[in-house]
């Protein structure tokens, strides 16, 4: 079956069961078919299970189905049978539309410690007695309520106001219905969770079901045994492209890393329609047993990568002791300016020429940069660019964990980009000036640039002594510029990030290994 067939699949049987769901709640003409109720409510887990374990109906069995198909499919219920689910998915479509230049999705890590946390405690107030919280969590009954207090008197509204329109034409087919209201402070809880759950789905996608929905939570422990999982093609047909990830309303694709975190994919199917190489199945799991084994061995490289790391610190010591002794001053002023050959633009903005072409220089960009590296320019884009934002890296430094500015432009000028894509997307270079550095001119330690740089781009060579001095690395430079902010030299820097006029794609930094003489343990 083709990948977009069972998005395809999932969109359509996920609809016909929510429009069956809200026309059983707004029904007020007792139309609906009582056989279909039942039905509706047998595949609803909490409803199922309470009526099973608290009220001994032999018959409300379809938690236990619901269970069987996690253990088989993962999380389909979640997308398939949860009518809030779907509620979700809609307010969240709605949530695109609002805006278009930036969809919300991109791999988010998990908020581990606030969803089994809400687990815990559903589960421990249920085995001493009380079902309170858990009918408050529970979807289904969430749904229902939104359905009961809001629209259904929206429904009857309209009914009634069709009924007066036909009265005057004297049809009396559609009659009037008394609208009646609850009082006000039972209105509470439905309110709450309509502004958390709307403005969560709106947003973020699926981060209600995946942070507090305690079945969501149960059904994401099971879905990590499931048969059925989605996971990457090993063949090597991924390009980290990074559009399943920004499908992904769950937020649970690593791209990079190539991973998908089971407890909380849902099953939308949607990375599989949006990925054109194939790079992503719906498979059995035993075809990971390549995968599992290839993680184990990174997580032992990590092991000796930290060995070497601190065998390195532990040799380079003495040298750094002495450094801490010194004191960088400017005893002698730099004199090589730096040949900036084009200013550079923020992340996401493609290049200076799509930038300028449509940003309008609101400055929301400037106001919202944590790190103040975003400045007005006044030439640097020529007159008919003036005011538009630019990277001053004298004032700042992009910082390596922030993209803002990609999520408020309103204008496109800077397109959203997800963090593992702008933690790649090369801005400009950096460039060394030898003749500006102190560790040339004044013959002391320094290092500063290196430090800072996020990638190790920038990283110190031998050079006197015990001195050493820096050295760029262009393949793993983004452009970040924390080299030129940190470098002490003035006026003239002794490193300086020259933009790239096109945006380009940097390689991903490689953690070096340790050479032993062999294959054993070094200790």
């Amino acid at each position: 079956m083709r990948s977009s067939a069972l998005k395809h699949i999932r969109i359509i049987f996920s609809s016909i069961l929510l429009v069956a769901f809200v026309f059983m709640f707004v029904d007020f003409r007792d139309v609906f078919p009582a056989k279909l109720h039942r039905w509706l409510l047998y595949i609803q887990f909490i409803p199922s299970f309470l009526k099973y374990t608290i009220a001994g109906v032999a018959t409300a069995t379809g938690f236990l189905v619901i269970i069987i198909i996690t253990i088989l499919t993962g999380r389909t219920y979640c997308s398939f049978l949860c009518p809030l689910g779907s509620l979700q998915d809609v307010i969240s479509r709605v949530g695109g539309w609002f805006k278009r230049r930036y969809r919300k999705y991109g791999y988010k890590k998990p908020y581990t410690i606030t969803r089994y946390f809400i687990l815990a405690l559903t589960v421990g107030i249920m085995l001493m007695g009380g079902t309170y919280v858990l009918s408050i969590l529970d979807p289904y009954s969430t749904f229902g309520r939104f359905m009961t207090f809001f629209i259904k008197p929206v429904a009857l509204f309209l009914n009634n106001l069709i009924a007066n329109i036909l009265s005057n034409f004297d049809i009396y087919a559609v009659y009037k219905v008394d609208v009646k209201f609850y009082e006000l402070a039972v209105y509470t809880v439905p309110v709450v969770f309509l502004l958390l759950v709307g403005v969560l789905s709106f947003r973020y996608g699926r981060l209600y079901c995946n942070s507090i929905c305690p079945v969501g939570t149960f059904l994401g422990l099971l879905s990590k045994i499931s048969f059925l999982r989605m996971k990457f093609d090993e063949k090597g047909s991924c390009t980290r492209c990074g559009r399943c990830a920004v499908s992904c309303k769950s937020s649970c694709i690593d791209f990079l890393n190539k991973h998908i975190d089971t407890s909380r994919c849902v099953n939308c199917f949607n990375c599989l329609d949006s990925c054109s190489e194939g790079g992503l199945k719906y498979a059995p799991f035993f075809n990971l047993r390549t995968a599992k084994v290839k993680e184990e061995v990174k997580t032992d490289s990590s092991r000796r990568q930290f060995v070497a790391g601190a065998a390195v610190l532990m040799a380079g010591l003495p040298s750094l002791l002495r450094g801490q002794d010194q004191v960088v001053r400017s005893a002698r002023a730099s004199t090589v300016k730096e040949d900036r050959l084009y200013p550079v633009t923020p992340p996401g903005s493609v290049g200076i020429e799509n930038f300028t072409s449509r940003c309008t220089a609101c400055s929301l960009c400037i106001t919202i940069c944590p790190t103040k590296v975003l400045q007005p320019s006044i030439t640097e884009y020529g007159i008919t660019g003036m005011m538009q934002p630019r990277m001053d890296f004298k004032t700042g430094f992009c910082n390596y964990e922030c993209t803002k500015c990609s999520e408020i432009c309103p204008t496109g000028a800077i397109m959203p980009l997800m963090l593992e894509a702008k933690k790649q997307t090369q801005i400009g270079k950096a460039v060394f000036i030898r003749e500006n550095c102190y560790v040339f001119t004044e013959h002391t330690a320094c290092g500063a640039c290196s430090e800072h740089c996020p990638t190790k781009a920038v990283h110190m060579i031998p050079f006197d002594d015990f001195l050493t001095i820096p050295e760029v690395n262009d393949t793993i430079c983004i452009g970040c510029g924390a080299c030129e902010y940190a470098c002490p030299a003035s006026p003239f820097k002794a490193i300086f990030v020259d933009g790239n006029s096109i945006h380009e794609a940097a390689l991903k930094p490689e953690v070096k290994k340790l050479e032993t003489g062999n294959d054993d343990f070094p200790f």
